[in-house]
């Protein structure tokens, strides 16, 4: 019979999931010891973790490495416990326990109730802080909590309704290592009366501030062009509701993570849009570490 932990893997059973690859999961745990507790399982069923080749085992904890940065990084503690019991579930998993005390790992306490809402907020959290694995950069960042590092992201090359400058020889380099915020709007697209695809961005700052004429430029229109200023939780209002505009639970929870996280992780994120329809570009920035300008863009269609 499959564990519990198979059928989850299998989407036989509800979870909420905080990091995935092709070979691991992590998700919260729904009897934690305290808030954050989260599970790392190899998604193929080994009983006992030590039966794991050592390929397999040094990946999952390397993956369980980048969880425990999220973790670290989303919920407010001084460490970030590991233990492995493997007595509670017969599918090799790890606890990753954010603690500010050693007490906080006795799996003797009492576990705690955790509302739907909360751990869904926590899952968000966390996963939107957990490093991206990228090709040819093998090292984990100096500091774990030290995730925007690798956020800086570029737009795709896909063309759409209007296209941004290209960025220089320096901020390239830096850009191309594609972090979460590149990970969160893939695939999703913004509905209005055509759909979109939101498209990862990365600006360095302009030097006289984000003036309309400096906006226009980022957003490749013409300088003067008006710019339409409006809050981000109003502009996604129709995508993070209870099933979304698509009516998909899943994409809607998607949209909520990238709010979180272009709300919690970059300082006054701000929506732009230019001009009037039928085709209205969208910028959505806010600033990163050293200044620099982080977000997405789409295009609106308004007849």
């Amino acid at each position: 019979m499959p564990s519990i932990f198979s059928r989850i893997v299998a989407g036989e059973l509800p979870v909420y999931k905080v990091a995935e690859d092709e070979h691991h999961l992590a998700f919260l745990d729904i009897t934690p010891l305290v808030e954050g507790h989260t599970l790392v399982i190899p998604k193929r069923e080994v009983d006992y973790i030590f039966d794991l080749p050592p390929a397999e085992l040094a990946a999952l904890h390397l993956f369980a490495q980048r969880v425990a940065a999220g973790v670290r990084a989303a919920v407010p503690c001084k460490r970030v416990g590991v233990a492995v019991i493997g007595l509670e579930v017969p599918h090799a998993h790890i606890h990753l326990i954010p603690m500010n005390k050693v007490a906080d790992m006795n799996f003797a306490n009492p576990k705690i109730k955790v509302d739907e809402r909360r751990m869904n907020e926590l899952a968000a959290a966390i996963g939107a802080q957990v490093p991206t694995v990228v090709a040819g950069t093998p090292e984990m960042p100096t500091d774990p909590r030290d995730t925007k590092g690798g956020r800086e992201t570029v737009e795709a090359s896909e063309p759409d309704a209007f296209q941004a400058p290209i960025p220089d020889a320096a901020s390239a380099a830096d850009d191309a290592t594609l972090g979460p915020l590149r990970e969160m709007t893939k695939g999703l697209t913004y509905m209005s009366e055509s759909e979109a695809p939101l498209t990862a961005v990365s600006f360095a700052a302009p030097a006289g501030g984000l003036t309309d004429a400096a906006l226009a430029k980022l957003a490749g229109v013409p300088v003067g062009t008006p710019v339409e200023r409006q809050e981000l939780t109003y502009f996604l209002r129709n995508h993070t509701a209870d099933n979304g505009v698509t009516g998909s639970a899943e994409m809607a929870n998607r949209f909520k993570q990238l709010q979180m996280f272009l709300k919690q992780e970059l300082s006054g994120t701000q929506v732009y849009r230019f001009g009037k329809g039928p085709q209205v570009p969208v910028l959505v920035l806010g600033e990163g570490e050293g200044g620099q300008l982080q977000g997405f863009k789409t295009v609106l269609t308004e007849t």
